[in-house]
């Protein structure tokens, strides 16, 4: 049986839901570490398209799948089309707030080996404080890696930036934004941040032509890495704090990566950021790209930065190894027929971590 979908606009700070919007199309992609999007068509006449309360920016947009939430974040965009007399709204997930956001308290931000996830917990607390979505951390536990920031008041630092940063280390996390039904309080849609160890989610076993269509698979040597090194912030003199990590039995000429953390002040932070770029520079990456078969997996068995096997035997293409799903996307048509495609990535180069 065909789920049924839906989607319901709501007020950005309280998550109530204001109204149902009657909807002609529905896509959501939900891509690892970052906001996701969703596009949603509706006719431009319809009374719930009011400009008094439909508004870009400050409306939050949440997709239901069988009245529950699936995919929630922010309306920034809308585009009218007054011939064909449609409606389509752009939207972001919850992430894309946090590119709004920065830590600008008076003093700056300064932390010196703390736990990831007290420092995430910390963050959000900030802008929930100050005017903002409400995000819940509830669930976030210790991580057992510690990190050290440090970021004076005219830096600014962007939030969505920072977290990004800290979850790309060596030994960092994956994140999402769950949308849910708050309890107790009737109709309202929170934002609730989730992390998790990468590789602790798993996904179906996939094979092209028996579950899934394998549409296609690039490969790229690009970020292959001898040596990566991973400089900092002039200090002022003109050096820089630096750290190096290497690949020596990677075959083929020798190549360097080299990336710079302009706001980065110690060796120490960037020692899990060099070693991150020589694991993902130790091999090539293979990236397939899916669609699912119809009416044998639901969305949820496939949350961005689970962990599978993928067999696909044609001609170049000989896999039969593990990915890592870097996006999912998910089409439902006027008919509310669900087509869901996958992005993936070699789990032992993309954001994995050694041994």
């Amino acid at each position: 049986m065909a789920a049924r979908y839906s989607v319901v606009q709501t007020d950005l700070k309280t998550g109530s839901v204001l109204t149902e919007l009657p909807v002609t199309g529905i896509g959501y992609t939900d891509t690892l570490n970052a906001a996701g999007t969703a596009t949603v068509g509706m006719p431009l006449s319809a009374p719930e398209a009011d400009p008094a309360t439909l508004i870009v920016g400050s409306t939050g947009l949440a997709v239901l799948r069988n009245d529950a939430p699936v995919w929630g974040g922010i309306v920034w965009g809308a585009a009218a089309d007054l011939a064909a007399g449609t409606l389509t709204l752009s939207a972001s997930g919850f992430h894309s707030y946090y590119a709004h956001r920065f830590l600008d308290a008076k003093k700056g931000y300064t932390t010196t080996s703390n736990d990831q996830s007290l420092i995430l917990k910390e963050w959000f607390a900030y802008a929930n404080a100050n005017g903002g979505i409400g995000t819940d951390t509830s669930t976030v536990t210790g991580t057992g890696h510690n990190r050290s920031r440090k970021w004076s008041f005219y830096e600014f630092k962007n939030m969505a930036e920072a977290i990004e940063e800290m979850a790309d280390d060596l030994n960092g996390f994956n994140f999402r934004y769950e949308a849910h039904w708050i309890a107790g309080t009737g109709r309202r849609v929170g934002n609730r941040f989730r992390i998790a160890r990468r590789g602790s989610a798993v996904f179906p076993q996939l094979e092209h032509r028996v579950n899934c269509n394998t549409t296609a698979v690039n490969y790229d040597g690009t970020q292959l890495a001898t040596q990566a090194y991973a400089f900092g912030a002039d200090l002022g003199t003109g050096a820089k704090p630096y750290a190096s990590a290497s690949n020596p039995a990677l075959a083929g000429p020798r190549c360097v990566a080299v990336a710079t953390y302009a706001d980065t002040k110690t060796t120490a932070s960037l020692i899990p950021k060099a070693a991150a770029m020589a694991n993902v520079g130790s091999q090539p990456i293979a990236v397939p790209t899916l669609t699912l078969y119809p009416n044998l997996f639901t969305p949820s068995q496939f949350t961005p930065g689970a962990v599978g096997t993928v067999i696909a035997d044609s001609g170049y293409v000989a896999l039969f190894e593990e990915f890592v799903i870097t996006e999912r996307s998910v089409e439902v048509d006027a008919n509310g027929t669900e087509t869901v495609s996958l992005a993936l990535a070699s789990k032992d180069v993309f954001n994995a971590d050694p041994g």
